[in-house]
């Protein structure tokens, strides 16, 4: 299976770091986030990834253009140029395809273009500023077991505030809750058939949620996997001091490989 990351908004909420590089490339300890999500797809043996690329595209391709320089030790003479790496990193056997879908292309129009690369059967598709424990095994498993067109995962979002307990309007105490019980939005890690590509465009206003989605709801064709562990996203500059957090305390819930 090929996993398929949309890689190409522009992070405006994000401020000021992206002004440089794009939200994907926003670092979580010493690594893009990008780097995290596909860490968590390689540990369930997907290493075949396709990157939808837009805005500061340019900033992604010279990370894995030059992946070796920026994640290995290196001797280089200077004398003729010849470099020796000293292996460092475990991404081997990552297959990285990057293709730029287009500044202002909306996100049914970003997987529409790479309709080329794509397997024949079933791909992986999620957003590049979500982190999650969530099991890739079991989400192709619940997809293929239910015979539809799409699968996302529905997530619980993560309490933006501690939750204030009162009985009789008397607080009886404050609650630190790292994420909500009740309700659930997609939290990306969706599974579709090639089929899908038949309902979206390469037109650029070309959406995906809000559209092909909603129609292919309406037709029953879009299931759930109701992820009941972790997740958060990379939104606001609150979301990387606080993941930035996890990972530096060995409390990253995403960290599933070794």
């Amino acid at each position: 299976m090929k996993a398929v990351i949309l890689a190409g908004g522009f992070g405006t909420r994000l401020g000021n770091r992206t002004n440089l590089i794009p939200k994907p490339m926003v670092k979580i300890g010493q690594k893009p986030v990008l780097w995290h999500i596909m860490k968590t797809y390689a540990n369930y043996g997907v290493t075949d990834f396709i990157i939808c690329l837009g805005y500061k595209g340019d900033v992604i391709k010279d990370y894995f253009l030059h992946y070796e320089a920026k994640n290995n030790d290196f001797t280089i003479d200077l004398s003729n140029s010849d470099i020796t790496f000293h292996n460092n990193h475990n991404e081997t056997d990552w297959n990285v395809t990057l293709v730029d879908t287009g500044l202002n292309t909306l996100k049914g129009g970003r997987i529409k273009r790479i309709e080329k690369y794509l397997d024949d059967d079933i791909n992986l598709l999620t957003y590049g500023d979500g982190v999650a424990d969530i099991d890739i095994n079991d989400l192709v498993r619940f997809h293929k077991e239910h015979n539809k067109m799409v699968t996302i995962s529905g997530v619980h979002p993560p309490a933006r505030f501690g939750e204030l307990l009162e009985e009789d309007n008397v607080v009886q105490s404050f609650e630190e809750k790292p994420q909500t019980s009740k309700g659930l939005i997609n939290g990306g890690y969706m599974v579709f058939e090639r089929e899908m590509l038949d309902h979206l465009s390469s037109a650029e206003d070309c959406d995906f949620e809000v559209g092909p989605l909603e129609k292919l709801s309406k037709q029953g064709k879009v299931m759930v996997y109701k992820h009941d562990g972790n997740w958060e996203c990379m939104d606001h500059e609150r979301d990387v001091k606080h993941l930035n957090k996890l990972w530096n305390e060995d409390k990253a819930f995403w960290k599933v490989w070794e």
